[in-house]
């Protein structure tokens, strides 16, 4: 079988080995953006630039990106997929004490050892109740949870014991610590539980309940202002004139956005004209850390945001080696003071959605403190055969099948959503590569790019 990948991609970044290659773009980056806090003057219109590698873009993103200044105390309730902004330290152990993992008996092993196994029950101890010290030959009985007594070295589980009375009969002999879990078994007092640039899930926030925070310290959100360009736009609920669509990528661009808890202002569908192109830049740029575009980066007689970006700041204009979403414009727009970031997406429906996910969404997470941005992935059996290869990385949406192989969606187009909806996930697909039926491919699923 031949090598998946024998070409840059995008997997190739999933590497930490990958990032001393990069160290020339990430060079480049500061020197194009020396200080996101300072003003520029305009820079004149940036040729062209070579068509990039994916991997190589996407580390020109993130080189460029810094988390933003300022952060928030949070109720623990309040803080759901925020990010930390201070590691979380343990004031104590968990659990705080020697407890039992079952419903049982609690014994001293020395009293059985003798040759005793009929003990007079001398305490019963529920959880959240303090125990007695254990008297020497006698049981107590202890449920799950519950603190074990001073004295005890070992728990019989119940299913172990014959009770008859106030008097149980031991039948296992136990070995020392037997269904105790020890105190500190799970987080030691003074250890970090959740180092900051973590985004909280629901179980980090029960993590950090578990040693007591009612409050947690978290970054600010990134606010995004975001536009779309087009006269063929149509918002739905009104009719549709000859010639025009309904805007579906302002529904994706805002949901995506607002599922990486950001603060997102909508500016609309801007008309396809340079003045009110460089109107609502100038506009956008003043309180918000990025500026994100759908539609108009190429280079037709209707595309402005390129002219309006370098206009109102910088720009590189990137054609990446990608399929789908080709073009992909990145720069920042200057305000009162420093610049805003500016990212501009492909029109088309699946560049947008493919586009955001593999360089936006990194980008963002990085701006909003998140240290680990890469996107686990899977590497499954292909179940179908490609007729032919791409020079280009593809990005192919597949969808994990009742076999466990991968189903390839039958129309890859651009324009076509609903694969975005069926499939599972992306197959990350090298240049000038064929799948075959068997083979072993690199899948990256919705649940790592969505989450």
């Amino acid at each position: 079988m031949r090598p998946v990948y024998s070409a840059p991609c995008y997997g190739a970044l999933l590497s930490p080995r990958r990032f001393p290659q990069t160290a020339t773009i990430f060079l480049s980056v500061l020197r194009a953006f020396p200080s996101m806090s300072t003003p520029t003057s305009p820079t004149s219109s940036t040729p062209r630039a070579p068509m990039l590698s994916t991997s190589d873009a996407l580390a020109t993103l993130l080189g460029a990106a810094n988390a933003v200044a300022g952060a928030e105390t949070l109720p623990t309730f309040d803080a759901l997929n925020r990010v930390l902004a201070a590691d979380v330290v343990s004031p104590l152990d968990v659990p705080p004490m020697n407890t039992s993992a079952m419903d049982g008996y609690a014994v001293r092993i020395a009293d059985l050892t003798q040759g005793e196994r009929r003990l007079p029950v001398s305490q019963r101890i529920p959880a959240g109740h303090a125990p007695q010290p254990l008297a020497a030959g006698t049981a107590a009985r202890i449920f799950t949870g519950a603190t074990v007594p001073p004295g005890a070295d070992a728990i019989v589980i119940q299913e172990q014991t014959e009770l008859a009375g106030d008097t149980v009969t031991i039948l296992h002999l136990p070995k020392a610590g037997e269904w105790i879990t020890a105190q500190g078994a799970d987080i030691r007092s003074g250890s970090v539980i959740l180092p900051a640039g973590t985004r909280l899930t629901p179980q980090a926030l029960g993590l950090a309940a578990s040693v007591g925070c009612a409050e947690l310290s978290v970054m600010r959100r990134v606010k995004v202002a975001v536009f779309f360009t087009g006269d063929e736009l149509t918002m739905p609920g009104e009719p549709l004139k000859p010639g025009a669509i309904y805007n579906s990528n302002r529904y994706t661009l805002r949901g995506l956005l607002e599922k990486l808890g950001c603060e997102v202002t909508d500016y609309g569908i801007v008309p396809d004209q340079l003045d009110a192109t460089r109107a609502t830049l100038r506009e956008a740029a003043q309180g918000h850390d990025l500026i994100l575009t759908s539609g108009g980066v190429s280079v037709g007689e209707e595309d402005h945001v390129k002219p309006a970006v370098e206009a109102e700041g910088r720009l590189s204009m990137w054609q990446i080696a990608m399929k789908p979403g080709k073009p992909l414009a990145f720069g920042a727009v200057r305000r009162a003071e420093g610049e805003t970031f500016f990212i501009g997406l492909p029109g088309n429906p699946v560049s947008t959605f493919v586009t955001f996910l593999l360089f936006v969404r990194p980008f963002v997470l990085r701006l909003s403190g998140v240290r680990v941005v890469t996107p686990r992935a899977l590497s499954l059996r292909a179940d179908f055969t490609q007729s032919k290869a791409d020079r280009r990385n593809e990005f192919l949406r597949a969808r994990i099948n009742p076999a466990g192989g991968l189903d390839l969606f039958p129309n890859q187009s651009s324009a076509v959503l609903t694969s975005t909806v069926w499939g599972d996930g992306l197959i990350d697909n090298p240049p000038n590569h064929v799948i075959s039926a068997g083979e072993t491919v690199h899948f990256i699923p919705f649940s790592e790019l969505l989450n």
